[in-house]
């Protein structure tokens, strides 16, 4: 049987009840959850790319005309994507944390948005913009530092027209990229990656391993703002679907799990959220 489907005015209603039924959530949270502050997603409603997947490590590795374009755009993005405030979203869901009912937030963004909205029961999945590795020698620092060596390097430099990508990105002309001088480790001059799973790459063990801990001492799960369809985020609904919990989902579209839910919401992230917790 299909989960029920709220939508419109009696989004937030459904949400409100099945939130009330339960005292230990996990909560699993994508980009929707963000579009709000001002960063852009990557898929529209049927799930699909809306633009170019994001760079894979082996393509930011592979050449020099790759990590150079990255970290052009990349050095654009920052401080757009820095500049972005917590919005109704990820203040509700600080709010629910703040009622005791927030097992664990796991979330798919790499924004720090809810931390700063006050959740403090967190992982990030995927990791964080705002730290920086060295793929040589692993010296870390923080993506402030990384900017401030970029602007140094880059005296003069124009983007030109450049418009917001997601996840701190922005599209450049292939003009501006070519002057551009991309930062290296301070350290031992190895190629710099910002602390966030690329598109590919495998999620740290031990961090899923402390996500499904969480989601076991759960009595329910809640996707907000994610189509589910990338495995890292998608698993945690299979595994909720296994282990008998009930199945929350509420997005801006079709997800991956939407066969899995026991409710599916199909409405605005923020507008919902925050009226389901008024």
């Amino acid at each position: 049987m299909s989960a029920p489907l709220a939508r419109g005015g009696s989004a937030a209603s459904a949400l409100r009840d099945w939130i009330g039924r339960h005292e230990r959530l996990f909560i699993l949270t994508g980009a929707g959850c963000s579009t709000g502050s001002g960063i852009p997603d990557y898929r529209d409603r049927n799930g699909e790319w809306k633009r170019s997947p994001p760079i894979t490590l082996q393509q930011l590795t592979g050449s020099d005309a790759a990590y150079r374009r990255y970290w052009a755009r990349s050095s654009v993005g920052w401080p757009r994507f820095l500049g972005a405030e917590p919005n109704p979203a990820h203040r509700a869901l600080a709010a629910l944390e703040r009622r005791g009912q927030v097992r664990l937030l796991l979330t798919q963004n790499v924004d720090g948005l809810h931390q700063r909205a006050g959740n403090r029961r967190v992982i990030d999945l995927h990791g964080r913009l705002d730290a920086v590795v060295c793929l040589g020698c692993g010296a870390r620092s923080r993506r402030e530092a990384v900017q401030s060596a970029i602007v140094e390097a880059n005296p003069g430099w124009q983007a030109g027209a450049a418009p917001t990508a997601p996840d701190g990105d922005a599209d450049l002309d292939d003009d501006a990229v070519d002057g551009f001088a991309p930062p290296y480790c301070g350290f031992c001059r190895g190629l710099l990656k910002p602390d966030v799973v690329f598109f590919g790459e495998n999620v740290p063990r031990e961090r899923v391993a402390e996500a499904q801990q969480a989601l076991h001492d759960a009595d329910a799960v809640l996707v907000a703002g994610s189509s589910l369809m990338v495995w890292s985020g998608f698993r945690f609904a299979r595994m909720a679907a296994a282990a008998g919990l009930p199945l929350a989902i509420l997005n801006a579209g079709c997800t991956r799990a939407d066969g899995l839910a026991t409710l599916r919401v199909d409405a605005d992230i923020a507008t919902s959220l925050e009226e389901a917790l008024q």
